[in-house]
């Protein structure tokens, strides 16, 4: 029975215990025992599994404490209060015209300079007294930068897209459909429209002013257009380091290579007392140490899920009950849907299914372009949402810099419902008509 699939029961398990509020950490470690359990693998093994796997995303936990050093010594400057000034002078006061522009420059992480969510330590914190003031709702703001992390790949084969386009292409045709680049381009679009309707629809739903508890920093001091706030030379350096970390990352293709330098540059330059470096360090873990273990603890738990067989069984059981072409697309997706929510990621969710979706469109009799959409957005669901994907808890690991924000009710579930639904609709509707 599916209900019995022990990927079923882990993911079950694990969204059950987050939405209960219960700790996402405890959550994700009970639930990958479950699902092993669950699949005859005996306890001891489990955990053996799932701290092997760790493994997998121990750079990203590397990254995200750098990162958060990086942001604490930019917070312990008037680099924040400046930064604050000017870009208020700058954005919109308007809620839904700010919210877009985070969400443009989300975009670029993806594409134009690759970063992925390491702006989001660095450019949210800064900003959140300027939304208390405005009295932005926070879970707009959410939707906003996990639209800017997702929707590029999704949609355009630019930056993090192209990889994710070249592993939908070479997945689909492994599995006995050539497709090529221009093939993926010319449909996966459409998913890229899907999410832009979410964030139009997340903008209006959390238009309503909320409040937050004001930050340590007045923003009466923030925000008044006479103050007279120079840079002196330690924000300069603190501002080239930054420059260093992300340009040093661009050439490496290494976030925590580029973080150490940005780092080591500060330090030498002055931009980071010497004798403050270790408070540097233990602000820079209280930001963000959780979401690095969070992150390792999810690759174990995608190993366990994986380890257990229950995603092929589930695929499986896709291909055996498909019926038609309507409950064919609805049971992929909906698969798609729950193996990302449990691994994470959509790019290590192609390979998953790809070698069961193709013979089933074929069989199906679904044009090429359908079938790429299908695939592609069976991937890309879930991703929005997931606990342990990057893609929420990098928004989560800027917006709750100051305790306000709560990554399952204020991020995952948001992002869940604006952004799975809209995509679910749009594959359903779009692979009956290509």
């Amino acid at each position: 029975m599916l209900l019995l699939n022990p990927a079923v029961i882990g993911v079950i398990v694990m969204c059950t215990l987050c939405l209960l509020r219960f700790n996402i950490l405890l959550a994700i470690l009970i639930s990958a025992l479950i699902a092993g359990v669950s699949a005859n693998i005996d306890i001891i093994t489990t955990i053996n599994i799932l701290i092997k796997g760790m493994q997998g995303n121990l750079e990203t936990a590397l990254t995200y404490i750098l990162l958060g050093a990086l942001a604490a010594a930019i917070a312990m400057s008037n680099l924040t209060a400046i930064l604050i000034h000017y870009v208020s002078q700058l954005i919109s006061k308007k809620t839904f015209w700010f919210v877009l522009t985070i969400a443009f420059v989300a975009c670029f992480s993806q594409n134009l300079i690759p970063v992925n969510i390491a702006f989001i330590p660095i450019l949210i914190p800064p900003l959140l007294a300027l939304m208390n003031k405005m009295q932005i709702d926070r879970r707009a703001v959410a939707c906003a930068l996990t639209f800017g992390l997702k929707a590029p790949y999704v949609s355009a084969s630019v930056g993090f897209g192209l990889i994710f386009h070249n592993i939908l292409a070479k997945e689909i045709s492994q599995n006995g459909l050539e497709t090529n680049l221009s093939d993926i381009s010319s449909v996966m679009w459409l998913g890229g429209v899907a999410m832009l309707i979410g964030l139009f629809l997340a903008i209006i739903y959390y238009r309503t002013p909320r409040s937050y508890k004001q930050s340590s920093m007045e923003a009466k001091e923030l925000y008044d257009s006479n103050l007279d706030i120079k840079m002196s030379k330690k924000e300069w350096v603190l501002l080239i380091g930054v420059a260093i970390a992300f340009g040093v990352q661009l050439w490496s293709d290494s976030l925590p290579l580029g973080g150490l330098m940005g780092l080591i540059f500060m330090v030498a330059f002055g931009g980071i007392e010497y004798k403050k470096i270790d408070k540097v360090m233990e602000n820079g873990l209280n930001m963000m140490a959780f979401i690095a273990f969070i992150m390792l603890v999810a690759a174990g738990f995608a190993s366990v899920i994986r380890e257990t067989g229950g995603i092929g069984e589930l695929v499986e059981f896709a291909t055996a009950i498909s019926g038609g072409k309507l409950g064919g697309t609805i049971i992929m997706l909906a698969i798609g849907l729950l193996v990302t929510m449990g691994i994470g990621t959509s790019f290590g969710t192609i390979p998953i299914i790809a070698a069961f979706y193709v013979p089933l469109c074929i069989s199906l009799e679904f044009s090429h372009a359908a079938t790429i959409l299908l695939i592609g957005i069976a991937a890309a669901l879930g991703d929005a949402g997931s606990p342990a994907s990057d893609s929420t808890l990098g928004p989560t690991s800027g917006l709750n810099a100051d305790g306000q924000h709560n990554h399952i009710y204020d991020t995952c579930v948001p992002t869940f419902v604006f952004f799975n639904i809209p995509l679910l609709i749009c594959g359903v509707v779009f692979a009956m008509f290509l």
